[in-house]
């Protein structure tokens, strides 16, 4: 059976250490902000996660921008001529084109290297719910499973990857563009805080609003706990932007609620791209429950 490479992109989340745990590469997406154009780096080689989170905080606005299709084709092309198949576990394509620009350089290879097996993902999904995704791919990689076998699984239980996420200031989803200037500026005053899912078309929604830091935090938790489910593939990751205090409280209102203490817990720091979007004191928790059924599309 032929060896398969697993790619993400800059919204997999996963540091140089899992990465390397699971034998997982990425294609980076790109960060701006003033006249700085860099690649989104998850190992944070340009600019420090400190220095990108205070940078922020500071007011400076970060753009991000997606993968070209010739980016991606030189990147098939390199683990092709090494002799390996592609599997590309895309950032949820309702938060980026990438996955678009996957299928392009997708449509060029099958046409120039009809010899290599390429094989383009809609995760559905973005942060450590695309990191999990991702370890899952390659758990099942090591279990002797072909390239097929394992997109076909993905393909199956993606959405019962859930997310529940909240951000410490609505200013950030503001100035990209996601809340209104009035929602932002009276979310501010009374301290509400959303709970942001992901949902069945792979786009963040907030389900709830939530007074209080400390109560965003223990309904997450809640929220967690009335879906976890048994999976084989079963991780669960807490991440934050630059809060590590509450990261922890966090972690501990989890471990608190999880049926299995077995269960490994990641705690993960988000990177530059979804941290472009949600700014500074985010918080997340992700794990496999019950399947994601509910969809913005729907209203």
């Amino acid at each position: 059976m032929k060896d398969f490479v697993i790619l993400s992109d800059s919204c997999c989340d996963l540091n140089k250490e899992m990465r390397e745990r699971f034998g997982i590469d990425y294609v980076p997406m790109r960060i701006i902000y003033g006249e700085t154009d860099i690649p989104a780096s998850l190992d944070w080689e340009q600019i420090s996660f400190k220095q990108f989170y205070d940078m922020m905080r500071d007011g400076v606005r970060v753009k991000t921008a997606m993968i070209t299709a010739d980016e991606f084709r030189d990147v098939f092309i390199k683990y092709l001529d090494e002799g390996k198949d592609v599997m590309y576990i895309a950032c949820s394509s309702a938060l980026s084109n990438s996955y678009k620009s996957s299928l392009m350089a997708h449509d060029i290879l099958a046409k120039e290297r009809p010899d290599g097996k390429i094989i383009c993902i809609d995760s559905l999904n973005a942060c450590m719910g695309l990191g999990m995704i991702c370890m899952t791919a390659s758990d099942l990689r090591a279990e002797g499973k072909s390239i097929e076998e394992v997109a076909a699984y993905i393909e199956e239980h993606k959405l019962e990857v859930n997310q529940f996420a909240t951000v410490e200031s609505l200013n950030y989803l503001k100035r990209a563009g996601r809340v209104s200037t009035t929602s932002a500026v009276f979310g501010g005053l009374l301290q509400v805080k959303p709970i942001i899912i992901s949902d069945a078309i792979g786009q963040n929604v907030a389900i709830e609003k939530v007074k209080g830091r400390k109560n965003s935090m223990l309904r997450l938790a809640e929220m967690f706990k009335e879906t976890y489910a048994e999976n084989p593939h079963q991780r669960v990751c807490v991440v934050h932007a630059d809060c590590p205090e509450a990261a922890e409280e966090l972690k501990k209102l989890v471990e608190e609620n999880m049926p299995d203490k077995s269960v490994e817990v990641i705690t993960a720091g988000i990177g530059p791209i979804i941290g472009a979007t949600t700014g500074p004191g985010t918080l997340g928790v992700y794990c496999y429950g019950k399947k994601v059924t509910y969809s913005s599309a729907k209203g």
